[in-house]
């Protein structure tokens, strides 16, 4: 490539030599990317602890700490240190060691190499690096039917992505036969996005079905296909039943062949509740990955973050830290759980109202924030505008489905919100 970056060049020959696969699935720009690692970041580090150090481009204090405002200081009780400073590109070290801790814990299935977790600034700004670095105009992701609405402005608008979705249920559960046939009949660069809980519906599959994507996944690749598979883990954890696959795909992608190339975009937004922190990761596996492609890998993300947004909130990431290393986080996350889950048990116990059949039905749900019901005869749009004008109800509307985020709603205000829809139906009706 003429012009490319002789540290960009290194990088590409590692992964033309420890992994090609890696290579082929990176993006025009994600073959000219790479950490400058040789410029004004590595001279400020060279100053790092001399007498005179007139190369970081921030202010500091005649006493050698951060420079900073007294009225932003002395709301924050962390040390100034762990606040005001640049965070890495790559992310605050401990915070991405602990991470990798953390997801290890909570995937105990998981045994394979994986890069250490990259500091985002949050799972949407993950999401769209992915795009940035392995997308090109013309692509095409393979996902569910039923996804995000916000995935078509990080990878539609912003890439010119095209959307190959497949059938997101089939008999009240997970269509794996759909999977299969989109899957078997994609062409090009086999990217799969797949977002378990999963928004809108809240569903994620049983452990049957779990086993099947994975199974489908590595019979493609044993026949020959290249495979990049996106876990976007948005609600990791949030499993309201039994029986239902409580680790991430990631685990077992991880290391399942040689020609997929797993991806797990999660972070502490939902998971820790920490909405406004926008601290989220991205982690990379594969089976026989090298140090030279996880090296590689970790560059090139840090690059794209670095001429992205320089670098994630250097005090979120020191806050949502302090959080993991507290002796109450896991206690206050269970708690956080479980009023959930008694959400989730509530929203259940009031579409057992038979009368409801006449106007929705629920879709498959089991996990995460959100449920959908499906309406038989009415335009959402619709009920959508009656709930808010006669029974200040709000939910989203997705054509004829709409939206419930019970995780922001009292449960002793779930029946009537059913009934209201109930209502507004059978008034829309008259």
């Amino acid at each position: 490539m003429v012009g490319i970056n002789p540290q960009a060049e290194e990088l590409n020959s590692t992964l033309k030599n420890d992994n090609a696969i890696v290579y082929n699935f990176l993006s025009k720009k994600g073959k000219i990317l790479f950490f400058p690692a040789k410029g004004i970041l590595s001279q400020a580090k060279d100053a790092k602890g001399k007498k005179i150090n007139a190369t970081i481009g921030a202010g500091i204090e005649d006493d050698g700490t951060p420079m900073r405002l007294q009225s932003v200081a002395r709301a924050i009780s962390l040390d100034p240190k762990d606040v005001f400073p640049y965070a890495p590109s790559y992310g605050k070290p401990a915070l991405r060691e602990k991470w990798l801790e953390l997801i290890k814990e909570k995937n105990p299935s998981l045994t394979a190499k994986t890069t250490l977790p990259v500091v985002t600034n949050a799972l949407t700004h993950g999401l769209s690096m992915l795009g940035f670095m392995f997308l090109d105009e013309g692509d095409s992701v393979i996902l569910p039917d039923k996804f995000w609405g916000n995935y078509k402005a990080v990878f539609q608008t912003a890439y010119g992505v095209e959307f190959n979705t497949f059938n997101t249920f089939k008999d009240g559960g997970f269509d794996i036969e759909s999977f299969k046939k989109t899957l078997a009949e994609a062409e090009g660069k086999k990217v799969i996005l797949l977002n378990f809980p999963n928004n809108p519906t809240g569903y994620t599959p049983t452990v049957q079905e779990a086993e099947k994507i994975i199974q489908t996944i590595k019979e493609v690749a044993e026949a020959g296909s290249e495979l990049m598979v996106i876990c976007d883990d948005a609600y990791f954890g949030l499993i309201y039943e039994n029986g239902v696959y409580k680790e991430s795909l990631f685990s077992k992608l991880a290391d399942i062949h040689e020609n997929v190339l797993a991806v797990k975009i999660d972070g502490a937004t939902k998971e820790d509740y920490v909405w406004g922190f926008r601290v989220g990761f991205i982690t990379y596996a594969m089976k026989g990955m090298t140090d030279g492609t996880v090296k590689a890998l970790e560059a090139k993300t840090a690059g794209a973050i670095r001429g992205n947004i320089s670098n994630a909130s250097h005090l979120s990431q020191s806050l949502v830290l302090q959080a993991f290393t507290s002796t109450e986080y896991q206690g206050e996350k269970e708690e956080k759980f479980l009023l959930l889950q008694l959400r989730y048990k509530a929203v259940k116990k009031a579409l057992e109202e038979e009368k409801y059949k006449e106007y929705f039905e629920q879709l498959p749900n089991n996990s995460g924030y959100f449920m959908c019901v499906e309406l038989k005869k009415h335009d959402g749009e619709k009920i959508r505008q009656i709930l808010l004008e006669k029974y200040s109800t709000g939910v989203i509307a997705i054509g004829k489905m709409l939206r419930v985020a019970y995780s922001s709603v009292s449960k002793d205000l779930i029946p009537e919100l059913f009934e209201n829809i109930y209502n507004a139906c059978k008034e829309e009706e008259k």
